[in-house]
């Protein structure tokens, strides 16, 4: 029995994220990112949970992509798809040549694409047991998600960046990228809960919860992005010129 809990917490996972799918459908962006949330928290306890219960296996590992591809893949693809359709404006006339039109309506879904690339060399990828490399799909998640709750509380400049025009069209490409780029980061994996070997983990985390604070839902988005910052400068210092 014990040994199934962690595929039960992936299973759970898995079910958050087609609720977001539903809600995202049914007009109510801000309950869809909140279910990928809560996936986002199954995603990390099921990992432990595994390495706690040493029962991890190829089964969980093949179970725990799948469901990241629904939840952290497809779930907030069609979050920033559905917001993009609401916020594109296309005022110049270049805009309006049709198959370029097609091409920049339907960006989001490379997100999704990306995203079941990136969890595919994960499988295969020895190199990412205790590290990642190229950006993983719940913090690529996790900043969408900041999106819908930034577009009902503010404050109004992230609204303004959120829906430009720039933003709608560079964001799935630049994140795209990430997501399968050679680009080494560190992993909220905890091995145990003591500071040495997780200094980093926690710095991070610490500094999260300042960000959340001091900007509320726009400090997710920023969190996301000093993750990938402290991963670059980690990278630079580790390999230096």
């Amino acid at each position: 029995m014990i040994k199934h809990i962690p595929n039960a917490i992936t299973s759970a996972n898995l079910f958050f994220g087609c609720l977001s799918i539903v809600a995202t459908f049914d007009g109510n962006p801000t309950l869809a990112a909140s279910y990928i949330v809560i996936a986002a928290i199954l995603d990390f306890f099921d990992g432990f949970a595994a390495r706690l219960l040493n029962v991890s296996g190829e089964m969980g590992k093949q179970l725990d992509s799948l469901a990241d591809v629904v939840s952290f893949g497809v779930a907030p693809g069609f979050i920033f798809y559905m917001h993009s359709q609401a916020h594109l404006q296309f005022n110049n006339n270049f805009f309006q040549f049709v198959p370029l039109l097609i091409v920049i309506s339907y960006l989001p879904f490379l997100l999704m694409i990306f995203s079941a690339i990136r969890l595919a060399k994960f499988n295969i990828d020895p190199r990412q047991s205790d590290s990642f490399i190229g950006l993983p799909t719940p913090a690529n998640a996790l900043f969408i998600c900041a999106i819908p709750f930034v577009m009902d509380n503010g404050p109004i400049w992230a609204e303004n960046i959120f829906t430009s025009f720039s933003f709608l069209c560079l964001y799935p490409i630049l994140f795209s990228y990430l997501l399968v780029a050679e680009l080494p980061l560190f992993a909220l994996k905890f091995k145990h809960f003591k500071w040495k070997g997780n200094e980093i983990r926690f710095v991070f985390i610490a500094l999260c919860f300042v960000l959340i604070a001091a900007f509320t839902y726009v400090g997710i988005a920023l969190s996301i992005s000093l993750y990938l910052c402290i991963s670059i400068i980690q990278k630079i210092k580790n390999n230096p010129a």
